[in-house]
Protein backbone atom coordinates (compact mmCIF):
# COMPACT_ATOMS: atom_id res chain seq x y z
CA UNK A 1 0.00 0.00 0.00
CA UNK A 2 1.38 3.44 -0.97
CA UNK A 3 1.51 6.36 1.45
CA UNK A 4 -1.34 8.05 -0.44
CA UNK A 5 -3.50 4.92 -0.25
CA UNK A 6 -2.80 4.70 3.49
CA UNK A 7 -3.89 8.34 3.94
CA UNK A 8 -7.04 7.72 1.93
CA UNK A 9 -7.86 4.64 4.02
CA UNK A 10 -7.24 6.62 7.21
CA UNK A 11 -9.37 9.61 6.13
CA UNK A 12 -12.33 10.14 3.84
CA UNK A 13 -10.14 12.22 1.54
CA UNK A 14 -7.06 14.39 1.61
CA UNK A 15 -6.30 18.07 1.76
CA UNK A 16 -3.48 18.74 -0.68
CA UNK A 17 -1.00 21.62 -0.31
CA UNK A 18 0.64 22.08 -3.72
CA UNK A 19 4.14 23.58 -3.71
CA UNK A 20 4.06 23.59 0.09
CA UNK A 21 7.82 23.96 0.61
CA UNK A 22 8.62 23.86 4.34
CA UNK A 23 5.31 25.56 5.18
CA UNK A 24 2.71 22.81 4.78
CA UNK A 25 -0.65 23.91 6.20
CA UNK A 26 -0.58 21.35 8.99
CA UNK A 27 -0.08 17.69 9.89
CA UNK A 28 -3.47 16.72 8.44
CA UNK A 29 -2.49 18.07 5.02
CA UNK A 30 -0.56 16.24 2.30
CA UNK A 31 2.26 18.39 0.98
CA UNK A 32 3.56 18.06 -2.56
CA UNK A 33 6.65 19.91 -3.75
CA UNK A 34 9.49 19.40 -6.22
CA UNK A 35 11.98 19.78 -3.35
CA UNK A 36 12.50 17.10 -0.66
CA UNK A 37 12.02 19.45 2.28
CA UNK A 38 10.73 18.79 5.80
CA UNK A 39 6.95 18.36 5.66
CA UNK A 40 6.85 17.39 1.98
CA UNK A 41 4.98 14.09 1.67
CA UNK A 42 5.17 13.73 -2.12
CA UNK A 43 8.29 14.90 -3.94
CA UNK A 44 7.05 15.60 -7.45
CA UNK A 45 7.35 18.16 -10.24
CA UNK A 46 3.82 19.57 -10.37
CA UNK A 47 4.21 20.27 -14.09
CA UNK A 48 4.75 16.54 -14.71
CA UNK A 49 1.27 15.18 -15.33
CA UNK A 50 -0.30 12.89 -14.22
CA UNK A 51 0.51 13.27 -10.55
CA UNK A 52 0.94 10.16 -8.37
CA UNK A 53 -2.42 10.85 -6.73
CA UNK A 54 -5.66 8.88 -7.35
CA UNK A 55 -8.68 10.40 -9.06
CA UNK A 56 -11.25 12.25 -6.97
CA UNK A 57 -9.47 11.86 -3.62
CA UNK A 58 -8.99 15.51 -2.61
CA UNK A 59 -11.43 17.42 -0.45
CA UNK A 60 -9.43 20.64 -0.66
CA UNK A 61 -6.43 21.75 -2.72
CA UNK A 62 -4.31 24.79 -1.92
CA UNK A 63 -1.87 26.52 -4.26
CA UNK A 64 -0.29 29.43 -2.42
CA UNK A 65 2.08 31.40 -4.62
CA UNK A 66 2.57 28.49 -7.00
CA UNK A 67 0.39 29.20 -10.06
CA UNK A 68 2.57 32.10 -11.20
CA UNK A 69 5.47 29.63 -11.59
CA UNK A 70 3.62 27.21 -13.91
CA UNK A 71 4.79 27.46 -17.50
CA UNK A 72 1.75 28.31 -19.63
CA UNK A 73 3.49 27.20 -22.87
CA UNK A 74 1.85 24.37 -24.80
CA UNK A 75 -1.26 24.55 -22.62
CA UNK A 76 0.71 23.96 -19.41
CA UNK A 77 -1.60 26.03 -17.21
CA UNK A 78 -4.72 24.43 -18.71
CA UNK A 79 -3.21 20.97 -18.13
CA UNK A 80 -2.40 21.94 -14.53
CA UNK A 81 -5.99 23.08 -13.92
CA UNK A 82 -7.37 19.88 -15.45
CA UNK A 83 -5.05 17.81 -13.24
CA UNK A 84 -6.26 19.59 -10.10
CA UNK A 85 -9.81 18.90 -11.29
CA UNK A 86 -8.95 15.20 -11.77
CA UNK A 87 -7.70 14.72 -8.20
CA UNK A 88 -10.61 16.64 -6.63
CA UNK A 89 -13.95 15.19 -5.67
CA UNK A 90 -17.06 16.91 -6.98
CA UNK A 91 -17.68 19.78 -4.58
CA UNK A 92 -14.03 20.03 -3.52
CA UNK A 93 -12.53 23.49 -3.18
CA UNK A 94 -9.39 24.75 -4.88
CA UNK A 95 -7.88 27.81 -3.17
CA UNK A 96 -5.34 29.88 -5.11
CA UNK A 97 -3.31 32.80 -3.85
CA UNK A 98 -0.96 34.57 -6.24
CA UNK A 99 0.29 38.00 -7.29
CA UNK A 100 -2.11 39.94 -9.51
CA UNK A 101 -1.00 39.71 -13.16
CA UNK A 102 0.49 43.21 -13.51
CA UNK A 103 1.45 43.79 -9.88
CA UNK A 104 5.01 44.54 -8.76
CA UNK A 105 5.06 41.15 -6.98
CA UNK A 106 4.33 39.37 -10.26
CA UNK A 107 6.78 41.39 -12.32
CA UNK A 108 9.74 41.41 -9.92
CA UNK A 109 10.38 37.67 -9.59
CA UNK A 110 12.38 36.23 -12.52
CA UNK A 111 10.75 32.81 -12.03
CA UNK A 112 7.21 34.13 -12.52
CA UNK A 113 5.97 33.18 -15.98
CA UNK A 114 2.19 32.81 -15.59
CA UNK A 115 0.48 36.15 -15.00
CA UNK A 116 -3.27 35.95 -14.32
CA UNK A 117 -6.05 38.44 -13.61
CA UNK A 118 -9.64 38.29 -12.42
CA UNK A 119 -11.03 37.38 -15.86
CA UNK A 120 -8.77 34.28 -16.18
CA UNK A 121 -11.14 32.24 -14.01
CA UNK A 122 -14.08 32.78 -16.38
CA UNK A 123 -12.30 30.47 -18.86
CA UNK A 124 -12.97 27.64 -16.37
CA UNK A 125 -16.63 28.52 -15.71
CA UNK A 126 -19.00 26.72 -18.12
CA UNK A 127 -21.80 29.29 -17.92
CA UNK A 128 -19.44 32.03 -19.16
CA UNK A 129 -18.87 32.46 -22.93
CA UNK A 130 -15.05 32.41 -22.48
CA UNK A 131 -15.27 28.76 -21.36
CA UNK A 132 -16.18 27.79 -24.94
CA UNK A 133 -12.70 28.76 -26.18
CA UNK A 134 -10.82 25.84 -24.53
CA UNK A 135 -13.60 23.89 -22.76
CA UNK A 136 -11.40 22.85 -19.81
CA UNK A 137 -12.67 20.77 -16.92
CA UNK A 138 -15.38 22.85 -15.20
CA UNK A 139 -15.08 24.90 -12.01
CA UNK A 140 -17.35 27.42 -10.33
CA UNK A 141 -15.75 30.55 -8.88
CA UNK A 142 -17.03 30.88 -5.32
CA UNK A 143 -14.86 33.81 -4.28
CA UNK A 144 -12.51 36.17 -6.07
CA UNK A 145 -10.65 39.12 -4.60
CA UNK A 146 -7.78 41.07 -6.11
CA UNK A 147 -5.72 44.19 -5.83
CA UNK A 148 -4.02 45.37 -9.04
CA UNK A 149 -0.89 46.28 -7.08
CA UNK A 150 -1.07 43.29 -4.74
CA UNK A 151 -2.37 39.75 -4.67
CA UNK A 152 -5.33 37.82 -6.03
CA UNK A 153 -7.16 35.12 -4.12
CA UNK A 154 -9.50 32.70 -5.84
CA UNK A 155 -11.71 29.97 -4.43
CA UNK A 156 -12.96 27.51 -7.04
CA UNK A 157 -15.35 24.61 -6.55
CA UNK A 158 -15.18 21.49 -8.71
CA UNK A 159 -18.41 20.88 -10.54
CA UNK A 160 -19.41 17.90 -12.65
CA UNK A 161 -18.89 17.85 -16.37
CA UNK A 162 -21.58 19.80 -18.13
CA UNK A 163 -22.68 20.42 -21.65
CA UNK A 164 -23.24 24.10 -22.26
CA UNK A 165 -24.21 25.80 -25.48
CA UNK A 166 -23.72 29.52 -25.92
CA UNK A 167 -25.71 30.87 -28.82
Amino acid sequence: MTDIEALLNERSGIRLDLGCGENKQGPDWVGMDIRPLPGVDIVWDIEKIPWPIPDACCLTVLASHLVEHIDPAHGGFLKFMDEVWRVCRVGAQFAISMPYGTSPGQLQDPSHCNARNEITWMYFTPDHPLWMIYKPKPWRAESLTWNPIGNMEVLLKKIERVEVSHE
